[in-house]
Parts: structure tokens; C-alpha cells; sequence
């Protein structure tokens, strides 16, 4: 039985122009929300849904258009503002039966108190991306929109502008805004975010087509949400004019927005067009992208068992504190010196460099590299760092066995000859320094017995953990796997890599 609130966003939609096909059902439970199913058998090509631009939510349609853009208010922020704005007015916006449908916010580690971030997320990926990221948009809110609220406290009011909104209208959007076109930028699409994800392997894709083109050319891939990234700002003061002529511009703003012309004579409508089969009954699905748990936890505020595109980052600090604790600090220092001189790098940022573990368990080769490198003999390290300083050729890696150095191009280089029995002992000792980061909470829970929608943070969490742990073993077996291979065999990679490069 459809719910209430969905007959209302039913009639809204007739009444703003959006089409959708009958063979969609929308359900509505408790305990899983809102779901999109086929009423009927669904065929690849079928077009199931034809959205209006006018009926996104952007901070181009928005009534709060002028202000925002006035403000010079970007990204997330400005389309935080809009969303925010059109909530404020209530059943006086033009999206009240867009947004009633809506959670006030998702559960996303964003909105966790710091104490369930720091008890959940411990060691984890997303434990200081999440920090960091409260501490920037706290700073967005207090630069923007405070002054919003101090310049029109009449239109920008803390009940619906506080620090608690924003975060809220930041959730919503990080998990349902679509990038739309050049003009609208990304914004909120009614019916689009209604379908659930399933990671590379969705039923759905919503283009953008344009009404007066007929060619094959015409549509636009438009099917990823909206990636989560750090707000895009620029301050500039509100007009001195003062807050009764930005509250006559707000109150304008529906006039403007209501004429197509207005927002650049732009045809185009919004498609979203069956590309496989799908059986009466079953779930339509859209997808968010290639996304491993850390991923959809941070953006959208769930997990998926067995995600193949997990992965576990060591960062380059752990590597360096390992080599240290070993040796010394200068010992470290200079392998990864000449490990840099090589032209080897791993991810990340100037902030933060790291590694990728696969969800296979196979470490990056720039890792394998680098401790390669760290492990040399202090004869064998002196001889390579010479003959590179010497020959001037940088892109390679020499390696050696019992006394014998062999040069290797970066091309040519293959992971057997990296994983010395040194090496592979290496891989278990990181992995299992990177699993001490973890919390208690980790440890001692059985997800089996954790309820996904009682407590749902904590059982995302601990699918987030508990993925990034069964990877840490994959690894060790990687390593264990490795210790596999003879002696003979690894010489035999060594002649087979020095005679390619004869």
C-alpha cells in the first residue's frame, strides 16, 4: 500500500511536469525506506522516467537564486543554502512535496558525535577524513552563512540556517545530489534518488537528452551521484542594499525561475532508461559508481558485504616507523630518499602519502619497492645508489641475489623477484601494526547479531572494519603465498628479467 507521504509526492510530480513510467511501484517500509520495483517486466531501452530541469532542486531554480549567487556561494555551500532556504519556506516552497519526502538527514559518519567517530571509525579510512571533515564545514558555516543570518535574520533564521541544519542539508545532499549540466552544476533530482544503489550493477542510467536533437548523440551520461569532495566557496560581502531588498529578491525569484528562458533556453529534460532486464517484482537499482565501504559510508551512510572495490591504505608514515624501529631513522631516511630519486611515489597528497592493499590482498608495487629498497645491505644500497648517481638513469630498480646485482627497467620489473623472504616478512609486520590502529569495537562484536536498522552506525562500522581486517589477512597470505616460491624459481625470474633487458 503506497504511504502517504508518497501519494503526496506523486501529485507533486504530476504537477511539476514529471513523467514516470506505470510499471514503476514505489514502496515505502520502516524498516528499509523507499524502494523502486517493476510492476511489471521491464525491458533494456525502456524509458521509465523524463524529469524537467525546472524540477531539480539547484541553486538555479532556487527562490533564494540572487541571494546565493550574490554571495558568490558555490558547491555544496550554495546548494546547502538553497536546500536549507526552500525547507525554511515550508509549504510555500515550490519543492514541499519533494522535500517532505526526505529524512531530515542521512546517517552519515559526518553527523556521529565525535565520541561514536573516535569509539566506530578507530583505524579505520574514514577516521580522520571524517574529523576533518567537521572541522572544515563547521568553518563554511561560520564564514558564510553566519553572515546570511547576521545581514537577513528575518529570511536566514537559526532555526533553519544553525550549524545543525547545514550539517543536515550537507547529509542530504553528499548522498542525492546529480551532476545535471554546465549551467544547474548538480542538485537535487526528484524520482532520480528515489532508486536504491547496488554497486556495478545497476538496472537504471539517468541521461540527459535534449528535446530537439534527435541523434544517437544526444544523451549524456549522467548516472554517478554527485562525488563527495570539500565545499567550493568565495567570499564576497551581501550588497549593501540591506536585508528588505534581498528578502524583495528572494521573493521574486519563483517569477524569474519559472520562465525557461531565463535559466539559458535550455530544452533539455532529464531521461532515466532501462539497460537490462528486470522482472516483475523485482528492485530497480541505480548505482553511485565503483565504490568501496569506505567510500559509501562516508557519502552515503552504508556498507555492502563482499564489496570487491574495498581497499586498505598504509600510509608511508607506518612504513618509515617500521624501517626505524628496525634500523634507525636515518637508515629510513635515506632509503626512501633514493626510493623518491627513483621516481616511485605512492597516493595521496602532499598531506598524506599512502599505499593501496587491494581487496585481493595484493599490495601496490611501489610498496614492494620500497621495502625492497629498505632492506637492501648496506653494501648493496651504497652500489645502487652510486651506479643511479653515476649512470644518471633513474627508472629502474637494481636488484640482487647472493652477491650478484641485476639491473632492472621499471617496466620490466615483476613482483616475484620483489618478494624476498625480507620482504614478505615486511608485509605481515605492516599488516599487523595497521591492524592495531583499530578500536575495541572492532573486536569481540559478531556483525551477525548487530541489527542494520536498530543500530545502524554501529553496524556499518563494523562492516567497514571488519572488510578492511579480512584484506590485512589477505595480505598475509599474500606474503605467505609468496614464501612459496623456491629459490631456483627466483633466480629464474632474475635471468628472465636480465636477459628482456640484454
Amino acid at each position: 500500500m503506497t504511504s502517504r507521504r508518497l501519494r503526496a509526492f506523486k501529485r507533486w510530480m504530476t504537477s511539476n511536469g514529471i513523467q514516470y513510467s506505470d510499471a514503476l511501484q514505489f514502496t515505502d517500509s520502516r524498516d528499509e525506506g523507499i524502494a523502486v520495483r517493476a510492476l511489471c517486466d521491464l525491458r533494456e531501452g525502456d524509458v521509465v522516467a523524463n524529469i524537467p530541469k525546472l524540477a531539480c532542486l539547484t541553486v538555479k531554480t532556487s527562490a533564494a537564486c540572487s541571494i546565493i549567487e550574490e554571495a558568490a556561494l558555490g558547491g555544496y555551500l550554495g546548494l546547502s543554502v538553497a536546500v536549507m532556504y526552500e525547507k525554511s519556506l515550508g509549504e510555500g516552497s515550490k519543492w514541499a512535496g519533494y522535500l517532505q519526502l526526505l529524512p531530515d538527514r542521512e546517517c552519515l559518519p559526518l553527523l556521529w558525535s565525535l565520541e561514536d567517530v573516535d569509539q566506530l571509525l578507530c583505524g579505520t579510512e574514514l577516521h580522520k577524513t571524517v574529523k576533518e571533515d567537521k572541522t572544515l564545514m563547521f568553518e563554511d558555516w561560520k564564514e558564510n552563512i553566519v553572515p546570511l543570518m547576521v545581514s537577513a535574520p528575518s529570511m536566514f533564521s537559526l532555526e533553519f540556517f544553525g550549524v545543525e541544519k547545514y550539517f543536515c542539508a550537507r547529509s542530504l545532499i553528499s548522498s542525492r545530489s546529480f551532476e545535471i549540466d554546465d549551467f544547474h552544476g548538480f542538485g537535487m533530482v526528484p524520482l532520480a534518488d528515489l532508486f536504491n544503489h547496488k554497486t556495478n550493477a545497476e538496472d537504471v542510467h539517468f541521461t540527459l537528452v535534449s528535446s530537439d536533437i534527435e541523434s544517437d548523440n544526444s544523451s549524456v551520461h549522467l548516472n554517478d551521484v554527485h562525488p563527495y569532495d570539500e565545499s567550493k566557496s568565495w567570499n564576497s560581502p551581501l550588497d549593501e542594499a540591506g536585508s528588505d531588498s534581498v528578502l524583495t529578491e528572494a521573493n521574486s525569484a519563483y517569477d524569474i525561475n519559472s520562465d525557461s528562458s531565463s535559466l539559458g533556453g535550455d530544452p533539455t529534460t532529464l531521461e532515466m532508461i532501462m539497460v537490462k532486464n528486470v522482472k516483475a517484482g523485482d528492485e530497480v537499482f541505480n548505482t553511485y559508481g565503483s565504490l568501496g565501504n569506505a567510500a559509501l559510508l562516508h557519502r552515503y551512510g552504508f556498507t555492502e558485504a563482499d564489496n570487491l572495490y574495498d581497499i586498505v591504505n598504509i600510509d608511508l608514515e607506518l612504513v618509515t616507523d617500521w624501517c626505524s624501529s628496525l634500523f634507525s631513522r636515518r637508515h629510513s631516511r635515506a632509503r626512501v630518499s633514493l626510493w623518491r630519486k627513483l621516481e616511485y611515489c605512492g597516493c595521496g597528497n602532499d598531506n598524506t602519502e599512502y599505499f593501496e592493499i587491494s581487496y585481493d590482498g595484493e599490495p601496490q608495487t611501489e610498496l614492494l619497492i620500497l621495502l625492497y629498497i629498505m632492506l637492501l645491505p648496506e653494501d648493496a644500497f651504497n652500489y645502487f645508489a652510486l651506479t643511479t648517481s653515476v649512470s644518471g638513469n633513474f627508472c629502474g630498480v637494481m636488484l640482487c641475489e647472493k652477491g650478484k646485482s641485476t639491473w632492472i627497467e621499471d617496466s620490466e620489473i615483476s613482483r616475484d623477484v620483489l618478494l624476498t623472504k625480507d620482504v614478505r616478512k615486511a608485509l605481515v609486520s605492516l599488516a599487523d601494526m595497521r591492524e592495531s590502529l583499530y578500536g575495541s569495537s572492532c573486536f569481540g562484536k559478531d556483525l551477525g547479531t548487530v541489527c542494520c536498522v536498530q543500530d545502524r552506525k554501529l553496524y556499518h562500522s563494523l562492516m567497514l572494519c571488519e572488510s578492511e581486517r579480512m584484506i590485512l589477512k589477505k595480505l598475509r597470505t599474500y606474503a605467505a603465498v609468496g614464501s612459496q616460491l623456491s629459490s631456483t624459481e627466483r633466480r629464474s625470474s632474475l635471468r628472465k628479467e636480465a636477459h628482456m633487458n640484454k
